[in-house]
């Protein structure tokens, strides 16, 4: 027989149940809001595989880095031109050797010039002749002058003499005054007949002398048209100019080369300077004697700025670096070089290692290790003037603080990340 339940009791058990629900579902809803509240888990990283620099305070010294360059200062090397128009006949040297001011590379053929140099040649023989027949037929037509003059002047004495002894006889009256008057006029017409003749041979001098000046300048100047052609004929050897090594012979033989062409490069391999590529970005603070030292990789080489390019090439700016210091073995024209110039020295500045994409005058965002707990959480840091290879801080972090400067962008998505 099936007896009744109290109400009460069924009461309770629903009362029971509700309960149990409301706790459930306020369970539910703290688990819910507490894991809302959690931080996502932090990605963990290899500490071995970023670099991790101390923050530091103390003197910095800015530089800035270049690839570059030996190559021979600018009155060390030389190229020496074809002077006249030939053919390459014969290569005597080839690059490498070394060489002396009259050391012959190579030698050039030209018909044309031997042609112009017998030219020359002929030229001044007739020149020559023509110079010494006009000085012989000037020297026959002075003598002669000389005499006809010699002649005028021995009359004009006798001349006066006879006019003297007339003034003297006709005083006694032993001569007419008709022959006193003649030897007088005789007298005074071989006086100036004496006095053109003297002029007439000045001027016939003078006239000598300026035809003899002009005969002698066209003897020089054939003389020096020779010179010239002497000059162009020895010069198809074509030599060095110089003591050095020779560099480059770009020709060969049979080629037809114009005047002008450049036949041989010579340098001095001993006097070198380093033309170094530096950023444009990097070279606003470069300034003509700052201090700079140039790696050969088998030596470090002392030395200054000499000359800035005002222009800028494919980014970079080229620099000139004097070198100061004894060439190590093995530095020779166009070896590759690393140079490092000095810019200025800073006291008592915060600074760190330079980061992967850090640029000075800007602000990036850089973990900072925490060594309790071994996290770095990412934090905005102001950078200042750079170097090499650091950089000043400006603000974010203090003395003492280490932040990461590795590459970080594969985990930009994250505020903080754990080092193991």
């Amino acid at each position: 027989m099936d007896i009744q339940r109290p109400a009460s009791v069924a009461k309770q058990k629903k009362l029971r149940r509700i309960g149990f629900a409301v706790a459930a579902v306020l369970a539910v809803g703290a688990v819910s809001v507490v894991l809302a509240r959690l931080k996502p888990a932090a990605p963990t990283v290899e500490r071995a595989t970023v670099w991790v620099d101390t923050v530091k305070r103390g003197p910095m010294l800015r530089q800035v880095r270049g690839l570059g360059t030996l190559v021979p200062v600018d009155e060390a090397r030389r190229w020496v031109p074809a002077s006249t128009q030939g053919r390459v006949e014969k290569i005597i040297l080839r690059p490498g050797v070394q060489v002396t001011p009259d050391t012959v590379v190579l030698e050039l053929s030209d018909p044309q010039v031997q042609q112009a140099l017998n030219d020359a040649d002929q030229q001044l023989r007739a020149s020559e002749a023509d110079f010494n027949s006009l000085k012989a037929r000037l020297d026959a037509e002075a003598l002669n002058q000389r005499a006809q003059a010699a002649i005028v002047s021995a009359d004009y004495q006798n001349a006066q003499t006879e006019r003297e002894m007339n003034e003297g006889l006709s005083k006694d009256g032993l001569v007419s005054n008709l022959v006193l008057r003649q030897s007088v006029v005789r007298a005074e017409s071989l006086k100036t007949r004496d006095g053109i003749e003297t002029e007439r041979l000045k001027v016939s001098e003078q006239s000598a002398r300026a035809q003899l000046q002009s005969a002698q300048a066209l003897v020089d100047q054939r003389r020096s048209n020779l010179s010239l052609r002497r000059q162009q004929v020895d010069q198809l050897r074509v030599r060095a100019g110089m003591f050095g090594v020779l560099e480059q012979v770009p020709v060969e033989v049979g080629q037809q080369v114009a005047p002008g062409t450049n036949l041989v490069r010579v340098a001095d391999p001993t006097r070198l300077k380093a033309e170094l590529r530096i950023a444009e970005t990097q070279a606003r603070d470069l300034t003509i004697g700052q201090i700079a030292q140039v790696d050969t990789r088998n030596g470090i080489i002392p030395g200054k700025v000499i000359r800035i390019d005002p222009a800028a090439q494919n980014g970079t700016v080229t620099v000139d670096v004097a070198l100061e210091g004894a060439l190590p073995r093995g530095a020779r024209p166009d070896l590759s070089v690393d140079g490092t110039i000095e810019l200025e020295r800073l006291d008592n500045v915060l600074s760190v290692g330079r980061p992967a994409f850090g640029q000075e005058q800007s602000t990036v965002g850089l973990f900072k290790l925490d060594r309790a707990t071994g996290e770095a959480s990412r934090i905005q840091v102001q950078l200042g003037r750079s170097s090499v290879n650091t950089i000043e801080i400006l603000g974010g972090l203090a003395e003492g603080d280490e932040v990461v400067l590795s590459d970080m962008s594969a985990w930009d998505q994250f505020g903080r990340i754990r080092l193991r």
